[in-house]
């Protein structure tokens, strides 16, 4: 997927002061389903969809950041429909919220039929990473979100949400 923003050396620094559209890092990739990615009933391994999904986040993550991404953890993930040998698999992604150093992506997945055309809602996740520093290795701040849909903002509230839900977690997790 093209970039909807060519990132200058202007337009870089503009994002790291005012924050960065949702649509600006936003990230989609595909690929047909193959025989060594299906299990024995000729349905797309879920490891592979996990994999798949990280990969997209991590896209979408870097692109808000312009830094390298490091996964913190997988929230959500929720497979509805399988995806069938010979279909296309279509993964979509954007990122949610931001807060210091990490960030929330979001990211559907797809199936369509070749020869029916059919797409089908195949699953759901929501993954967050941490932005981390090329020379110290050590988590750096994220640029802000610019929400500009009610969409957007229902996500961005959402997300807030599940981060309670798995800080939370991780005292408890803890103690």
């Amino acid at each position: 997927m093209k970039a909807k923003h060519k990132a200058t050396p202007a337009l870089m620094d503009e994002w790291r002061v005012k924050g960065k559209p949702v649509s600006a890092s936003a990230s989609e990739m595909a690929e047909v389903v193959l025989p060594a990615q299906t299990n024995v009933l000729g349905k797309l391994l879920g490891g592979h969809v996990m994999h798949m999904v990280d990969i997209v986040a991590a896209m979408a993550a870097s692109r808000h950041a312009n830094s390298y991404m490091v996964t913190a953890s997988v929230d959500y993930i929720d497979f509805r429909n399988p995806v069938n040998l010979g279909e296309i698999v279509m993964l979509k992604a954007q990122v949610n919220r931001v807060f210091t150093t990490s960030m929330e992506v979001g990211v559907e997945v797809f199936s369509e039929n070749l020869l029916t055309g059919e797409r089908k809602h195949t699953t759901t996740a929501f993954v967050t990473f941490v932005a981390i520093d090329e020379f110290t290795r050590k988590p750096r701040p994220v640029p802000p979100l610019i929400l500009r849909t009610a969409e957007e903002k229902r996500r961005w509230r959402e997300a807030a949400r599940r981060r309670e839900t798995r800080l939370a977690h991780r005292l408890r997790e803890k103690g």
